[in-house]
């Protein structure tokens, strides 16, 4: 088996207007830095398909799903705010199906044994999506949609979730905490959520967790490869060697990079690598290695390209 990269060429026409950070840009970079490392020719390539709209509602509620359906703009010139920073223009939709919809492969694809583990190369990113609301670049939670389709189609009992992007992945948070136990009442100990992340920053109103399903780690904005690789080692891999994921999904953000202004915190492509390591060894351990990974953030265009570069060389084992 083999890591493959799911995606779409339709993902890079969401637009939220000149100059914005989160831009198509993002997977030009990322493809052109595959084919520089010569990845391209090692892992196997899928276009994402949409996702079926009542897959959407394992994570968000219907009326916020009608909300975004019903708003999304027809005309070129036409945009629409779905909440703060979360600006849909004519091609947004197309791009918000097909993004979480590769998340939906990467889970049949791994499931199937088709792939080992898998990586969406999509945007928008959906990490800041709650259960009723838009905001941050984000409209429909990729990861918690995928997670909780796993559990769902597959009846995996435990599946994990860990978000290295800078910024807190409230969303996630959100809907595991709040709106998971509403889909199964049996829901218990079914998920885990690690999230790290530089504190005080976007979104701002997060508290420090030890106490499963959520494990929320702090950084300084001081931080760097040294601090994160301890807060990592000592609050997210013994709480996901307890809780033996049967699946684990990661939210892979790249803007703690030390090259992208975005954050302060100070992380390179070999911290990447590292954290993706250490995460595929608990696949490993407790999941059969079953992984899939869903592009975030990460603004720097040539530090985005060699991180995601770095992280999918950790989960083929390169």
């Amino acid at each position: 088996m083999t890591v493959g990269i799911i995606g779409h060429y339709k993902c890079g026409e969401h637009d939220m207007g000149e100059y914005h950070p989160e831009n198509g840009k993002r997977l030009t970079a990322i493809s052109d830095q595959l084919i520089r490392s010569g990845l391209d020719y090692v892992v196997r390539q899928f276009d994402a398909k949409p996702i079926d709209k009542s897959l959407i509602s394992l994570a968000h509620t219907q009326e916020y799903i009608d909300f975004v359906f019903n708003n999304a703009p027809n005309e070129d010139d036409e945009t629409f705010s779905v909440g703060p920073d979360a600006l849909m223009n004519s091609k947004t939709l197309t791009s918000i199906l097909l993004s979480a919809g590769a998340a939906i492969d990467g889970v049949d694809l791994v499931m199937n044994k088709t792939l080992s583990s898998a990586f969406c190369a999509t945007r928008p990113p959906g990490h800041h999506a709650e259960h009723d609301k838009g905001m941050g670049f984000c409209f429909f939670n990729n990861v918690a949609i995928a997670a909780a389709y796993a559990r769902d189609k597959y009846k995996l009992k435990r599946v994990a979730i860990v978000d290295f992007d800078v910024h807190h992945g409230n969303g996630t948070e959100d809907i595991v905490k709040n709106y998971f136990p509403l889909v199964d009442d049996k829901s218990d100990g079914a998920y885990l959520f690690c999230s790290s992340y530089q504190y005080p920053f976007y979104p701002f109103d997060i508290k420090e967790s030890d106490t499963p399903p959520i494990i929320n780690t702090p950084l300084a904005a001081t931080t760097k490869g040294e601090g994160f690789r301890k807060a990592i080692s000592e609050h997210w891999l013994p709480a996901l060697n307890k809780f033996k994921p049967e699946m684990i999904f990661i939210s892979a953000g790249f803007d703690a990079h030390i090259e992208d202004d975005m954050s302060h915190v100070s992380l390179t492509e070999a911290d990447y690598r590292w954290v993706t390591d250490e995460l595929k060894i608990i696949a490993q351990e407790h999941a059969q290695g079953r992984i899939v990974s869903v592009l975030e953030g990460g603004y720097h265009l040539g530090a985005l390209g060699r991180s995601v570069v770095a992280h999918i060389n950790g989960l083929i084992g390169n």
